[in-house]
């Protein structure tokens, strides 16, 4: 992942001519901590698992990112994440850093009891270097708002007094906002409301095929549906389901929420990932892991539009195929910036102690990714460039305003 964000971040900054000096700092991390944490399993045992915690810059405030738990988690994906994590926050234009974490890890393999003291013991080895004001911790891959509320625990009782705003996603009982599990949805809907607007051409009922059915894909497939777009195909890691003429997307999401998987639902046809991402349709949404989109298929794409939803979705080779094709790109930098916006509405109420209603969130995020997209497609035109790189340039162009602003420590 990071020869892609590196790739595009690059290209910005050759754009931009970018001070030397600039570019340096704003490419690398500014801390990389790994750590290994011991838990005792069920049985009595100790295993090791290897912890990190990657911190890209705070020029542009305290950082925040996510966590996740994943077997085939690396150090290399983790910086490319935090990368994409400051640039997500600039283009937006939310006063945050970049962060992400991970613990190398099946979740499925561990019980709800070991997932816990797994999840505090890597909050312990990281103490020192998180905080409110410092890197503020978000749900993301296996990861959840119970995994939150253990984090924010776990932070409160060393720093004895309850601090909500040191994580963000968390139950709305524990200091959660309205509009968290829906915000990477509703933004990607806010999205393709602009971009529609923007393109002309927009059909009665866009079809839509999403690529995953959680907290992103899911919500995205719930708000859309609502909003009248045919969502004709959902996939996720156990299967996936197709219908031309649209499928009952509650009903779909019932099931899936009930059975944890998509496999084995009968009202519709069923279809596999690769199926799904070359499917004919208006708007294609991956949304669920890194490198979907590859030089093997991007040839192949059907879609209109390519929302991509999750970090990564696709490889180098296939983003300078798309970069050459007629597709027009939303990049994962503007379709993930629902939930980031979301996530510093949360730690603003968190700080000030009060709770915006549901309709006040949402208005405002609205707000948020109108302006962005705006912002990015003022940008494409004033460069000549298309919208992944213009979202860079602009991402850029902030980053670097904030740290010449700021000036070097050195």
């Amino acid at each position: 992942m990071t020869r892609v964000v590196s790739m595009y971040f690059n290209r910005a900054a050759d754009i931009l001519n970018l001070d030397p000096n600039y570019r340096l700092i704003l490419g690398l991390p500014g801390r990389e901590l790994a750590v290994n944490l011991p838990v005792e399993m069920d049985s009595g045992e100790i295993q090791i698992f290897p912890g990190y915690r990657v911190q890209h810059h705070v020029a542009m405030g305290p950082m925040h990112g996510g966590l996740r738990y994943r077997p085939d988690l690396t150090l290399d994906d983790l910086r490319a994440l935090a990368l994409w994590a400051t640039l997500t926050s600039a283009v937006a234009d939310v006063p945050f850093g970049g962060s992400m974490g991970g613990i190398i890890c099946d979740p499925n393999q561990l019980s709800i009891h070991e997932l816990e003291r797994l999840t505090r013991r890597y909050v312990v080895e990281i103490l020192d270097i998180i905080g409110t004001e410092r890197d503020i911790l978000a749900p993301d891959f296996s990861t959840d708002q119970q995994v939150m509320a253990w984090i924010m625990d776990t932070y409160s009782m060393h720093a004895r007094q309850t601090v909500t705003a040191i994580v963000t996603g968390k139950p709305l009982e524990l200091g959660g906002s309205h509009g968290s599990h829906e915000s990477v949805g509703y933004g990607v809907w806010c999205l393709l409301d602009a971009t529609f607007k923007h393109l002309g051409n927009k059909p009665a009922q866009p079809r839509v095929a999403i690529q995953g059915a959680g907290r992103r894909g899911g919500s995205a497939a719930k708000l859309l549906h609502q909003a009248g777009y045919k969502v004709i195909a959902i996939t996720d890691s156990g299967g996936g389901v197709y219908h031309p003429d649209g499928l009952d997307v509650p009903d779909v999401l019932e099931y899936f929420a009930h059975n944890g998987s998509l496999a084995g639902y009968t009202e519709a046809d069923t279809l596999t990932d690769e199926e799904l991402l070359t499917i004919d349709c208006d708007v294609l949404v991956p949304a669920y892991l890194q490198n979907q989109i590859t030089a093997k298929n991007a040839y192949k794409l059907r879609c209109r539009i390519l929302c991509e939803a999750a970090y990564g979705a696709s490889t180098v080779e296939a983003s300078q195929i798309l970069d050459d094709s007629d597709i027009y790109v939303i990049p994962a930098i503007m379709g993930e910036s629902g939930g980031t916006i979301v996530r510093y509405f949360e730690w603003v109420q968190n700080r000030i102690g009060f709770r915006w209603r549901r309709h006040v969130v949402l208005e405002r995020l609205r707000d948020k990714v109108t302006a962005m997209y705006h912002n990015v497609v003022k940008a494409a035109e004033t460069y000549g460039v298309n919208l992944r790189d213009a979202s860079y340039l602009v991402g850029v162009q902030h980053m670097g305003r904030d740290l010449a602003l700021r000036g070097i420590y050195a």
